[in-house]
């Protein structure tokens, strides 16, 4: 692997400077009931809740709040790029946060130790919201994947302004985005959540994924308020949200990650993503970081990821590879 500059690593506390376009950011509100277990994954995620003003980093350019999903959607996202774009077009990656499908926000620590660390490394990248539960009874599954699959499209449609190479875009998630990040990599057109709008004349492959410690096999998890149904009401519903239902060989090569100190998302959930991908023979790897716990970025005490995740996007993002497995699962949508 290439040498890593080390003045490039991320201070997770430095002064904030961003461009921010005239649009409001969204406000999360708490869900109704108390669920015990979700309510359990959504207070792991709060712990690295941003301050009322968020933080920025200095030595990357951020531009926030960009509307991605149209100016009817609530929901923004924000744009990380080195201070200086090069000449040469640069791969994208773009981040999912976590918080159960209920909360969380593109804008907490963890995400911003993630974006800024992958800018520094040679990316672009996007950081994003999405449609999360906040109200009992409401249902916003599967709107989620369709955000998530909305983000690749609007990096493809916004490339040439941005100066991103949209054959290479790679994506990560963390928890519930670990969900949403392995969807993305393994769902294809015929799966159902490729909409013609909007964007829909640009695919939403991905090269790539990386999951961090996300549900992927939820029949075998516990009932989720986003479906405002149990296991026992629904289970079709519960396959369909499960990545590991749509594990093929030809699939983008998926990274999983999982700490074995996690209480909230067991690690049997990324080991049973990983067998079902080894039965397809499909690309992937499983790291497991003992005595890590659930939701930590880039740099948890127990080890730093940084050069396995570096090395992980640069060779499928920064190599001669063409989206070749991105073009064969996902073909543009037709509108209607």
């Amino acid at each position: 692997m290439k040498k890593i500059l080390t003045t490039f690593w991320l201070v997770a506390g430095v002064f904030a400077h961003s461009v921010s376009p005239a649009a409001e950011a969204p406000t999360t509100i708490a869900p109704a009931e108390n669920v015990a277990t979700e309510a359990a994954e959504e207070a792991t995620e709060s712990k690295t809740k941003p301050l009322a003003t968020t933080v920025y980093p200095t030595n990357v350019r951020v531009e926030t709040n960009l509307a991605y999903l149209g100016t009817n959607r609530l929901e923004l996202a924000d744009l990380y790029s080195p201070l200086q774009m090069p000449k040469n077009r640069l791969p994208a990656i773009i981040i999912i946060h976590g918080g159960g499908f209920n909360d969380g926000d593109k804008a907490r620590p963890r995400e911003i130790n993630i974006a800024t660390n992958l800018v520094c490394d040679g990316y672009v990248c996007l950081s994003i919201n999405y449609r999360l539960r906040k109200h009992a009874g409401e249902v916003t599954w599967p709107q989620s994947v369709y955000d998530a699959k909305t983000a690749v499209r609007w990096l493809r449609k916004n490339a040439d302004r941005l100066q991103i190479d949209s054959d290479h875009i790679g994506v990560i998630g963390g928890s519930a985005g670990g969900n949403l990040a392995a969807m993305l990599a393994l769902t294809q057109p015929k799966d159902g959540f490729d909409l013609p709008e909007p964007y829909g004349e640009f695919s939403s492959a991905v090269n790539c994924a990386v999951d961090l410690y996300g549900a992927v096999n939820l029949m075998d998890y516990h009932d989720m308020k986003m479906f405002n149904q149990t296991r026992a009401q629904a289970p079709d519903l519960y396959v369909k949200a499960s990545p590991v239902t749509y594990a093929h060989k030809n699939a983008a090569s998926l990274l999983i990650i999982h700490g074995t100190a996690d209480t909230t998302v067991p690690v049997s959930q990324s080991e049973a993503l990983a067998a079902a991908l080894a039965k397809v023979k499909a690309e992937h790897e499983l790291v497991i970081i003992p005595d890590a716990p659930h939701t930590f970025n880039l740099q948890p005490k127990q080890r730093d990821l940084r050069p396995l995740v570096f090395q992980f996007f640069d060779r499928h993002l920064k190599g001669q590879s063409t989206l070749q497995n991105a073009a064969a699962n996902s073909k543009p949508a037709s509108k209607t």
